[in-house]
């Protein structure tokens, strides 16, 4: 079975670019990838794109092909939905596809355009990723939803909004010097508390921002980065993918994400490590309680135990394992097609020592990115290791 090498990553700015449409950002985000790779276009196998709301923000489908001439590619494309993890799933594609050795280049991002939308059409947009017919229809929208998880978590195990804010803290300060993120600005606990309610017990810094934006990988097949002597010390080793049932009311847990849990031990076992290995994570923190249920799923806290992390400086830059040190959805920005991606590049940037806060992790050699759809109906976990 081939290695699959990340060659080359790129992401365009994350924030409120109205203006500019998911072609216009995916061919940044793509020509910054195919640049960093020193891959020619030709060479492309294929293009694998994640995308959620482009016929309601742009009246767009059938976005592959249109993606594909956008980076300046010839190859087949192909568009991937699973709400806020499309890319992510479409990146597990693709390193199945190279690990079966039916290609040995694959360029792999997304992209999405939500501001132009505003709060209210977005938030509707938004919607669309939970159950129509017994969730949206009795007026139920994704802020609700974490909150009856967030209040079940409370009532199941313990904890507060003031450990909620530690999260949202700690996610701002590891932005501050991301030059990608959206929000290079410190809040205090003080300030989210302090902030308007959204959904009791969330507050509106409890939740990450409506962004634009794209993110693209180049991905290639160790025999490739070989022949081609490519600089690609990072390699995807684990990938695993977890579902569960669509409407909340239908789920044994509430205060659990069993779909994050499935998806990171098939990662785990087919990267044969265990979570004490892992040395740094990118999580969904769409928003902060989802934080929470990630570390528990991904097992690297024990359950209830991860409401504490944050404050008791676990996650933190300088902690035993950092967390979303790009500064997660809640502080780069979560523009909802691109975001599964742009957690790949971030944490194989941190493990080259490229990344701005690889300061923090010297040495690190480990890393996982977990992406979650919905209200984690579905969920990808990928394992990242320095191989060379």
């Amino acid at each position: 079975m081939s290695s699959v090498r990340v060659a080359g990553t790129g992401l365009t700015p994350f924030g409120e670019y109205p203006e500019r449409t998911s072609r216009d950002l995916f061919a940044e985000a793509s020509t910054t990838a195919l640049e960093d790779s020193a891959v020619p276009r030709d060479d492309v196998d294929g293009v694998l794109y994640g995308n959620f709301m482009g016929e309601l923000s742009e009246h767009q489908g059938h976005q592959g092909p249109l993606m594909a001439e956008a980076a300046g590619v010839t190859a087949p494309a192909t568009r991937y939905e699973a709400a806020c993890a499309s890319s992510g799933m479409a990146l597990r594609d693709a390193v199945i596809r190279l690990r079966n050795g039916e290609c040995d280049v694959l360029l792999v991002g997304g992209a999405e355009r939500m501001t132009n939308l505003g709060t209210a059409g977005a938030t509707e947009a938004l919607a669309i990723a939970a159950d129509d017919l017994w969730e949206v229809r009795a007026g139920m929208t994704f802020p609700g939803a974490y909150a009856l998880m967030a209040t079940a978590y409370f009532e199941t195990y313990g904890g507060d909004r003031a450990d909620l804010a530690h999260i949202a803290a700690k996610n701002h300060e590891n932005a501050l010097t991301n030059e990608k993120a959206q929000y290079q600005r410190a809040l205090s606990v003080e300030d989210v508390l302090e902030a308007p309610t959204v959904s009791s017990p969330l507050g509106l810094y409890d939740s990450c921002p409506l962004s634009d934006g794209a993110a693209a990988v180049v991905l290639v097949s160790e025999k490739y980065a070989d022949e081609h002597d490519l600089e690609a010390p990072v390699a995807i080793t684990g990938t695993g993918q977890g579902g569960d049932r669509m409407a909340l009311h239908d789920r044994e847990y509430l205060a659990r994400s069993p779909a994050a849990r499935e998806a990171a031990t098939q990662a785990y076992a087919d990267a044969d490590i265990g979570a004490d290995d892992v040395d740094l994570a990118e999580v969904h923190d769409c928003f902060t309680i989802a934080e929470v249920l990630a570390l528990e799923a991904l097992d690297l806290e024990q359950v209830g135990e991860g409401i504490s992390a944050a404050r008791d400086g676990r996650t933190t830059a300088d902690g035993e394992t950092p967390i979303n040190l790009s500064g997660g959805l809640k502080a780069k920005g979560h523009p909802v097609g691109a975001t599964g991606v742009s957690q790949v590049a971030e944490v194989a940037t941190l493990l080259a020592g490229d990344h701005p806060n690889s300061e923090h992790v010297e040495g690190a050699t480990t890393g996982v990115a977990h992406n979650a759809g919905g209200t984690v109906a579905s969920a990808v976990v990928h394992v990242l290791e320095v191989t060379a």
